[in-house]
């Protein structure tokens, strides 16, 4: 086996079948690719067999069917395409077909949902906003993904938010997803934090003044530097496998990792990424966070070495709590049940408070 293929299956397995994949399909899927140069091409076919469940479900006007086959569809064309950056030109096609997918199920939602476009930069930051049963407006969590992670992968992490009364806004950042072509991955997220706050808080859904924001991995960073930016617009924040600096973690990562930054950010090569990798830093804004924050890491983390919770954790200046799992590995996609839930109420009980 491609020691690519054998290093997608070792880091990421647990993460894959947490967020939307079947078991028996990630079996079928990882048995037959022995070349990485095989990867997105596999998982879009399997892809294309649950778009075909969702169409049929549509026409026959099976709408809860629909939105869930064509919501798995969608993940499955994601994870073709999550670090698939050899042939830009397969790994954009299985990221519209993704995108298309969560795009056409988004009605059919429990709850539903629906897209979100936000003018930023001469580019657009598009995002995904769910609402709880009833009247609004609502607290709001802001749900920021990683490096390879996007939108369209979100469903199950949203949903525990969305039980507990909170509304969810899952939004593609600066090189994520749909905005990954147009906008290259940053360290200063202070003009982002604004635009998707403002845009969100117009809307007559959103309560502003009950806002929190959640990241993974990258987006662990991101989520801290929104709270940083933002001060107390930012209610509650939640950092889950996040560095503090991504530029110290530069020479354990996977090389599919490294090379995946370095066309998502616009790195001319290996160098200039690790110097691009370095911006992204918590270093002068970890004391800025006045909020409560709730740092989620696993202790088995091979990506990010658990120093770098440690480290967010001691220097943030307002109400603090490190959920460091022993097992965990990076995103603690294999402890699941140990950390979502309990996130999900920790957030609730912050944005529901009435203080």
């Amino acid at each position: 086996m491609d020691d690519r293929v054998a290093s997608a299956i070792a880091h990421w397995a647990p993460r894959f079948t947490t967020n939307g994949v079947t078991v028996s399909d990630f079996q079928r899927v990882t048995g037959q690719v022995d070349r990485w140069e095989d990867w997105c091409a596999a998982w879009s076919r399997v892809g294309t067999e649950h778009e075909a469940l969702g169409r049929a479900a549509l026409e026959q006007g099976r709408h809860i069917s629909a939105g869930v086959h064509l919501t798995q569809a969608s993940v499955y064309y994601h994870f073709g395409k999550f670090v698939f950056v050899e042939d830009l030109d397969q790994m954009r096609e299985a990221h519209r077909r993704a995108v298309a997918c969560l795009t056409d199920a988004l009605p059919h939602l429990q709850p539903p949902g629906r897209r979100v476009q936000i003018p930023f930069e001469g580019a657009t930051l598009v995002g995904i906003l769910r609402c709880p049963p009833g009247e609004g407006p609502h607290p709001t969590v802001i749900m920021l993904s990683g490096l390879d992670s996007t939108k369209e992968e979100l469903r199950s992490t949203e949903d525990p938010f969305l039980a507990r009364g909170l509304a969810t806004f899952s939004v593609d950042g600066p090189g994520q997803g749909e905005a990954e072509y147009d906008l290259p991955i940053r360290g200063d997220w202070s003009a982002p934090a604004l635009a998707i706050a403002d845009a969100i808080c117009a809307l007559p859904e959103v309560d502003a003044a009950r806002l929190g924001v959640w990241g993974v991995s990258l987006g662990g960073y991101y989520a801290p530097r929104v709270a940083a930016e933002l001060g107390d617009r930012i209610r509650a924040c939640v950092s889950l496998a996040g560095p503090y600096n991504f530029g110290d973690c530069w020479g354990q990562l996977p090389e599919l990792t490294r090379r995946t930054f370095q066309v998502r950010s616009g790195a001319s090569d290996d160098a200039d990424a690790h110097r691009i990798a370095s911006t992204l830093s918590m270093e002068g804004h970890a004391a800025r966070i006045t909020a409560p924050l709730l740092v989620v890491f696993g202790r088995k983390d091979r990506l990010i070495p658990w120093q770098h919770a440690e480290r967010l954790a001691q220097e943030a200046v307002g109400e603090v709590e490190l959920l460091m799992l022993e097992e965990g590995n990076h995103g603690c996609a294999n402890v699941a049940p140990w950390h979502r839930p309990y996130t999900a109420d920790w957030m609730a009980a912050r944005l529901r408070a009435d203080r």
